[in-house]
């Protein structure tokens, strides 16, 4: 990273920005980001920060379609492999060790690139949200625990679109347990979940790029990872979590792929039904990834994936950049 006022290789002086930068590629699953941040960083002698928080999870690989060793031997990664499946890793601890991992590239003279998915991970690092400061309140979450048990997690979801449907808008339907957070803190405080997001100014000179692809070409690589996913040992991955004492009720395990595949062990489910279902709530997931990243926001520079790309990428940050 060029130190503060320094020379341009005419001998020019450029100013100090005030800001360190931060890359942030975003863009739906399955559009390609993992291989394209990749070779950005690789040109730009950058490391990466995962901001998809399935990432987090040891033993949850090939279902999460998690970059591989050769992959992350081209590029250093921070933030995949970081908790046991049965450990809940808060917003508010990623926001902090996501600044400390981006601090720490800066400091060795390299430039961040945080990548991801997950939509409120991201805005927590780069927008300087300040999660609700409501404390857990065991005595409320045993009651929405009761009543999941009793009625459904589906029914805890429709509770929470009557209450804030801003916030049920940002939350996939499977994923109770920001379900149950987001009605803790709406029972506990009287207000609307998506009301108390606190937000700063970011700390980061932040360039965005955002990665599409036509939705059809998108559900077709869709189908080929999950297929692929089968082929390499998706169901051998979940026996091994499970044989491993990981309750198939954890909230890691109710993750896209991973409820089905444990559907299939039991004999519930066929592998083909599985995939069907897979496949149906991938779909579902692209689409509400749409609702954090749109197409129509003027601070994220889209590019869609096709040949010359690389280039098109690195000139735009090379522009916004001084690195």
């Amino acid at each position: 990273m060029p130190s503060p006022n320094s020379k341009d290789p005419a001998g020019l002086q450029r100013p100090a920005r005030s800001k360190p930068p931060l890359i942030l590629i975003v863009g739906p699953t399955a559009v390609g980001k993992t291989e394209i941040s990749i070779q950005l960083a690789e040109r730009l002698n950058g490391e990466i920060v995962s901001a998809d928080s399935r990432l987090f999870y040891r033993g949850m690989d090939i279902g999460t379609a998690k970059p591989t060793v050769e992959e992350q031997v081209r590029v250093p990664h921070h933030l995949i492999d970081i908790a046991k499946p049965d450990e809940t890793l808060s917003l508010a601890v990623f926001q902090r060790k996501a600044r400390e991992a981006i601090a720490d590239i800066h400091t060795r003279n390299k430039l961040p690139f945080l990548v991801g998915g997950t939509g409120q991970y991201v805005r927590a690092v780069t927008e300087g949200w300040k999660p609700p400061e409501v404390a857990p309140n065991p005595a409320l979450r045993e009651q929405l625990e009761k009543w999941k048990m009793e009625r459904g997690n589906y029914w805890l979801y429709e509770k929470l679109k009557v209450l804030d449907p801003e916030a049920a808008n940002k939350i996939d339907p499977r994923n109770v347990r920001r379900t149950i957070r987001a009605l803790e803190v709406i029972m506990t405080t009287g207000r609307k979940f998506s009301e108390q997001r606190g937000q700063g100014d970011s700390p980061y000179h932040l360039v965005t790029i955002g990665l599409t692809r036509p939705r059809e070409e998108l559900y077709r690589r869709v189908d080929q990872r999950i297929e692929a996913m089968f082929a390499n040992g998706f169901l051998n991955e979940v026996r091994n979590l499970l044989a491993g004492g990981y309750s198939p009720t954890l909230p890691t395990m109710s993750a896209i792929g991973y409820r089905e595949c444990v559907s299939v062990i039991k004999g519930e489910l066929t592998g083909e039904q599985a995939k069907v279902q897979i496949r149906r709530a991938t779909r579902v997931f692209v689409r509400r990834q749409a609702n954090w990243f749109k197409e129509s926001d003027p601070d994220i520079l889209w590019f869609r994936v096709e040949d010359g790309i690389i280039d098109a990428i690195l000139k735009n940050i090379r522009r916004s950049v001084d690195f």
